[in-house]
């Protein structure tokens, strides 16, 4: 039985074609840095413009409907778009989450406002998640939205809101609508224009970087079309995002750096004769974490195989998801293990591995652990698809099984 995948020769011709043009049309300078916090407003303005290019090619959104903006084109395309992107330093803005809501959620009136120009990259957005009092527990959110009128009123606070630039065309997230309805039956979901009278974004100022920011709402005017789905449909609206934030859509063409500059590391230091390249020890960490690696893309192929073939899911995404995040939090320990002080040794130091890349990743990756709820939450969406859980659930609803369009 063959087990390896095999592109077709006219896939393999599209790749030559994507080759072709980043190179001639992607400046060196532009592309993205080791560290995040080394990109600058002049990278993030070009590739504000590149992206709507690419974005007209049909290759920023591949497998999204053509009639909005994307690509039209198979998971096969997709694939070998990411390995390029990915090997060309190719940045991404946003959330690819907002789009599946407003493919499940929003009306044709609002896939024209919101979705289409999100697909052609005219505009961005950022999640307005988590608040200072609720952390990961979102169903319980307190900032609240208030009708007045055809318009809602909404005011509260959010922190850790992820994003590049000085600010996004859009904000959205769930609000709290109807203080007197049961839980989960009392949000309402909003696109949330920016910049808007009554709203503050501020950076917060974190170890691992300039991306993170508070947002404020006082009384901020945001119109009734801006509500997606209706009033007490927010927790269901939210949670077709979370599902693939999740592990719900898997992963084309996953991939991990640290560990494949870690088994580069070894290789390189046993080339020169060196520890730890020639420590059995230190090998069979380096192997550990390999390992691990590789079982983690299977899951992450597996789900998105799932997916693109509109297959009924539960535990397949959240079960990769925490796998994914407990194998990490391991690998940071590995790396350090194997690395020892080079670790620590950061972009600007020549004596560093990568390019300071270990560097970024243990001064990040203990944060990145909390993004889409800290492990007891995917401990407990996983238990709940299991059963296991004192209340179960169903997937949410997806791009590819409440729609004809798919993503």
């Amino acid at each position: 039985m063959e087990f390896e995948f095999s592109y077709t020769e006219e896939q393999e011709q599209f790749r030559k074609e994507v080759r072709a043009w980043l190179g001639e049309n992607v400046r060196e300078e532009m592309k993205e840095p080791t560290d995040p916090d080394d990109f600058t407003d002049e990278q993030y303005w070009y590739w504000r413009d590149k992206h709507k290019v690419l974005a007209a090619k049909g290759w920023l959104f591949p497998t999204y409907a053509k009639e909005y903006g994307g690509g039209g084109l198979s998971p096969e395309h997709e694939s070998i778009l990411k390995e390029e992107f990915l090997d060309a330093g190719i940045p991404r803005f946003g959330s690819d989450l907002i789009i599946a809501m407003l493919m499940v959620w929003g009306s044709e009136e609002q896939k024209q406002k919101f979705l289409v120009p999100l697909l052609n990259a005219e505009k961005t957005t950022w999640q307005k998640f988590t608040e200072p009092k609720s952390g990961s527990d979102l169903a319980n959110y307190q900032s609240t939205a208030v009708r007045d009128g055809d318009d809602w009123l909404l005011s509260g606070s959010n922190v850790f809101c992820s994003g590049r630039g000085d600010h996004p065309d859009f904000l959205w997230g769930p609000m709290l609508t109807d203080l007197e309805a049961p839980r989960h039956r009392n949000l309402g979901f909003f696109m949330v224009p920016v910049p808007n009278e009554g709203l503050q974004i501020i950076n917060q100022n974190l170890v691992s970087g300039k991306e993170q920011h508070f947002i404020f709402l006082d009384n901020v005017r945001v119109p009734g079309d801006h509500l997606i789905g209706d009033e007490h449909q927010g927790w269901q609206v939210t949670n077709t995002g979370l599902e693939q934030e999740h592990g719900g859509r898997g992963q084309v063409f996953p991939r991990d750096e640290v560990v494949d500059n870690l088994v580069a590391y070894m290789q390189e230091r046993r080339q020169r004769g060196e520890s730890p390249g020639g420590n059995p020890i230190l090998q069979q960490t380096a192997v550990s974490a390999y390992i691990d690696a590789h079982i983690d893309s299977l899951f992450k192929k597996r789900t998105y195989w799932m997916y693109q073939s509109r297959m009924d899911m539960s535990w397949e995404g959240p079960s990769q998801f925490h796998y994914q995040r407990l194998y990490g939090f391991r690998n940071v320990g590995k790396v350090r293990d194997v690395m020892g002080m080079y670790t620590m040794l950061g972009t600007r130091d020549p004596l560093a591995p990568h390019g300071g890349a270990q560097e970024v990743d243990q001064r990040t990756s203990f944060i990145h652990q909390h993004g889409a709820g800290s492990f007891n939450i995917t401990k407990v969406v996983l238990a709940r698809r299991i059963g296991i859980s004192r209340t179960k659930e169903r997937a949410a609803p997806t791009p590819m099984t409440a729609t004809t369009s798919g993503a």
